[in-house]
């Protein structure tokens, strides 16, 4: 099984040129990595990039029809788009996304040939309570509830408190949720790690913790940063 390394560069960069030379650099510097690089960047920027795996940060529930604003999995498809995220906290806390919203968007993105990073991760005050793992399987149950292709889909633990935060979960904690994800998915899926990832602790997410990849947000908006990322889990 490939390490899956997947760049969220989120709501960035802020023009054409500078994603071109984000995604240039990147593309270089992992061309003969072992890993599955995806770059997953805004909708806008999809079709000027060429020669990664793109996955797209979002994606509606439906193929076609009058919801203004939304992308459909077809879409993507015919752009070459390979991944969608799904079910990310952003999307969640900012967009008002629900474990059901996510299980539709995953069954028809499954069924109209896109692979899934699919986003799972529990809030500060879940953690602090004693309700860490409570959370983690009712999302995994319920975003997962009825999908059959189970294969396209790759599990992110993101812990909320750690997106963005510099304040990553230790090696320990997330060696702990990834074996508590494990009994719920099938044996070969992946679980990637996600959560101020750097080139100075990705390698152990994957060779400690046992991570089969990484989800990075901030850090993957740095090519020389990404590269070194996407190299220390070799």
């Amino acid at each position: 099984m490939r390490n899956l390394i997947a760049a969220n560069w989120k709501l960035n960069p802020t023009n054409q040129k500078e994603a071109e030379e984000l995604f240039k650099t990147v593309k270089s510097g992992t061309k003969e990595s072992g890993a599955e690089v995806v770059v997953c960047p805004p909708f806008v920027y999809l079709p000027l990039l060429k020669g990664l795996a793109l996955g797209a940060q979002d994606v509606f529930f439906q193929e076609n029809g009058a919801f203004t604003g939304e992308i459909s999995p077809s879409m993507l498809k015919d752009l070459g788009v390979e991944y969608a995220i799904i079910g990310h906290s952003e999307r969640r806390k900012y967009f008002g996304e629900t474990d059901e919203t996510v299980n539709k968007k995953i069954i028809k993105a499954l069924a109209l040939g896109l692979k899934i990073i699919f986003c799972i991760g529990e809030t500060a005050e879940e953690r602090d309570a004693g309700k860490k793992n409570e959370v983690l399987k009712r999302q995994i149950q319920e975003g997962l509830k009825d999908v059959v292709d189970i294969d396209n889909v790759s599990v992110a633990y993101e812990p909320v408190w750690a997106i963005g935060t510099g304040n990553n979960c230790s090696i320990e904690e997330t060696k702990e949720s990834i074996d508590f994800i494990g009994q719920f998915v099938k044996k070969d899926t992946r679980i990637l790690y996600g959560g101020s990832v750097k080139s100075d602790n990705s390698g152990a997410y994957v060779k400690e913790a046992g991570a089969n990849g990484l989800l990075v947000g901030g850090a993957s908006l740095n090519a020389e940063e990404f590269v070194k990322i996407v190299k220390s889990v070799e």
